[in-house]
């Protein structure tokens, strides 16, 4: 917390080479957390300049060394200058292993602070995990990185949050093929009880989830597949009696018709595209992705680096805006941790 006992959200940018510094700069501008929360952002100056030549906008800041050096309350935007990547010496729109690597750095960095208790919260703009890759960050997604940056073996996941409804993943970004295999009782009870923490620890009290089915129609009493009579029933028994109000399988061609008319406030899905089509169709420019169970909670634009608008100054900063405000919400409750 602040001098003035507001949270401290540390923003990360995003890719130099996206349009992760534009959508910051504009949801800065609009003033997204201004009565709620406080920002120090951390990164390369240098970046920050383009972003606001890209967004056309500019709001006051002051660059300091070190995040000890920031005293609050203030007036101006403080940034944390790393000095590690220089947009005008990459090729922007591209996957480049410069913007990469100082993408991981900054990361790490800003992980390390708020494991001390310097950050409350990070709020970072859009990655590139090819360009992550590239710049030596060898995780399957930036999750396990965040997971390895902070020492963390246990559980964790990501949630996907629109305004009518959140989703969390049982199996994520691994092939479709591999995923079915990974669909087990332990794996699925462990990712459901970690939704009911994460959702109550939002204020839904109790957290109402449903639990989609793997195969078309929940596998049509095992014509079109057994997991749902052999793994996702028992399991989702078994969590009942503990007293978490879920319920599943349910096809998944109509729960999240249900969560969209109201009936859950969280879905748990079995495989990553299931539900994250749902929600870019429900909320593209308006979804947030929160990485829970790790001993630091980010946030960020569900979206992705949009190469192909780079420097038009068109890009949508509401879902940046959104990833800040639920950072701010966030920061200020017990998140639940693995």
């Amino acid at each position: 917390m602040t001098a003035d006992g507001l949270p401290l959200i540390g923003l990360m940018l995003g890719d130099a080479c996206g349009i992760g510094p534009e959508v910051a700069v504009k949801a800065m501008a609009s003033g997204a957390v201004d009565d709620s929360a406080r920002v120090v952002i951390v990164g390369d100056v240098r970046v920050l300049e383009q972003g606001m030549r890209d967004a056309g906008l500019r709001f006051d800041y002051d660059v300091y060394e070190t995040l000890d050096e920031v005293t609050w309350p203030r007036r101006s935007v403080p940034v944390v200058d790393l000095g590690n990547v220089n947009p005008g010496q990459v090729e922007r729109g591209k996957v480049t292993p410069e913007s990469g690597r100082a993408c991981g750095e900054t990361l790490k960095h800003m992980i390390d602070l708020a494991l001390a208790g310097a950050l409350d919260i990070i709020c970072y703009a859009s990655l590139n995990k090819a360009a992550l890759h590239r710049g030596g960050w060898q995780f399957p997604d930036e999750a396990h990185m965040f997971a390895d940056f902070a020492g963390h073996d246990g559980l964790f996941g990501e949630m996907n949050v629109i305004p009518e409804f959140s989703t969390f993943r049982v199996t994520s970004h691994v092939a479709l093929r591999d995923a079915v295999d990974m669909i087990t009782p332990d794996r699925l009870t462990a990712v459901v009880r970690l939704a009911d923490r994460t959702l109550r620890s939002m204020g839904k009290c109790p957290a109402r989830l449903g639990v989609a089915a793997l195969n078309p129609h929940a596998g049509e009493q095992g014509l079109f597949g057994d997991e749902e009579i052999r793994i996702i029933r028992p399991a989702v028994e078994r969590l009942q009696a503990e007293g978490i109000q879920v319920v599943g399988p349910i096809p998944s061609d109509s729960v999240f018709l249900q969560a969209k008319q109201g009936e859950f406030d969280g879905v748990v899905m079995m495989y990553h595209d299931q539900g994250q089509i749902a929600t870019k169709l429900l909320g593209f420019g308006k979804g947030v992705t929160v990485h829970v169970g790790l001993p630091v909670t980010l946030t960020t634009p569900a979206h992705g680096t949009a190469f192909d608008i780079i420097g038009r100054g068109v890009a949508d900063p509401g879902g940046m805006a959104y990833a800040l405000r639920l950072g701010a919400r966030l920061a200020g409750r017990d998140t639940p941790r693995a």
